[in-house]
């Protein structure tokens, strides 16, 4: 029954929607600060015989999540770039980046402020990145700011999608890149990418369907994930947070199996 409330919430109010994920997430940046668990999207699995993505040993554990962070950022070069992440959640991600990618500076931007604090005290070690409090919809920089935007499965959470679109671009410099990946119910497919080509700023480089890569990484995920879920979550919300997660048997891992949910990956350039 929660679910569904939550499902209905979240498809038919965007002021509803923005303030539940804004509770959620700093729920669990509040509540939950275990040094294990940086990441919060679902991962994926690369084509069979795709070159091994080099990791330090202390990276292992999250290697799915990293995977997919990888596979995104990896449609431009972010090599002494000026780059922003919307929606920085626990900050693993903007971590990877600063320390695989090599940008001259990234800034993780989220707008749960116990979300951010939680990264600034967890990632201070780590040179050239750094976090703050922002709105996806009204971006608290000045235009053409970054060499690249990267979000990667947030913009579901947004009241407004077209305005995080417009954002985005806005603060991009001219030849920057927008790297974007996130799942829709197959319905809303449509519009969505309606939404993206909207954006007359823009020109898109790369489009790529990873439902299934996704999904597989779910699957193979599945036992650490049942573990961080016993481990820190209450057992009262073990079944929400277990379709959080996405875990196998689950109504997300089943939509992805049966299409009825797709992943897609983008990158566009400012012309």
């Amino acid at each position: 029954m929660l679910i569904r409330f939550a499902v209905f919430v979240l498809e038919h109010s965007p002021l509803l929607r923005r303030l539940l994920w804004l509770w959620w997430y700093g729920r669990l940046a509040s509540k939950h600060q275990s040094g294990d668990w940086t990441f919060m999207n679902y991962g994926f699995v690369p084509a069979a015989g795709s070159p091994a993505l080099a990791l330090e040993p202390t990276d292992e554990a999250d290697r799915y999540c990293i995977q997919l962070y990888h596979r995104v950022a990896s449609a431009a070069d972010l090599t002494g770039r000026l780059v922003l992440e919307v929606g920085s959640g626990r900050g693993g991600g903007a971590s990877f980046l600063a320390r695989y990618h090599r940008p001259a500076r990234i800034t993780g931007a989220d707008f749960s402020p116990q979300a951010v604090a939680l990264c600034q005290k967890r990632h201070a070690a780590v040179a050239h990145l750094t976090f703050t409090v922002g709105d996806a919809e009204r971006l608290p920089f000045p235009d053409a700011s970054f060499d690249a935007v990267v979000n990667v499965e947030s913009s579901h959470c947004y009241g407004h999608i077209e305005k995080f679109f417009a954002e985005a671009a806005r603060v991009l410099r001219p030849g920057g890149h927008f790297l974007y990946t996130d799942f829709r119910p197959a319905s809303e497919v449509p519009a969505w990418h309606a939404a993206l080509a909207a954006q007359s700023g823009w020109e898109q480089i790369a489009h790529e369907d990873i439902t299934a890569p996704v999904a597989d990484a779910l699957q193979a995920d599945d036992a650490r994930k049942r573990r961080l879920i016993a481990e820190f979550i209450p057992p009262a919300f073990h079944h929400v947070f277990g379709e959080f997660a996405g875990l196998v048997g689950g109504q997300m891992y089943e939509g992805f199996r049966k299409r009825e949910i797709m992943y897609h990956r983008f990158a566009f350039r400012k012309k």
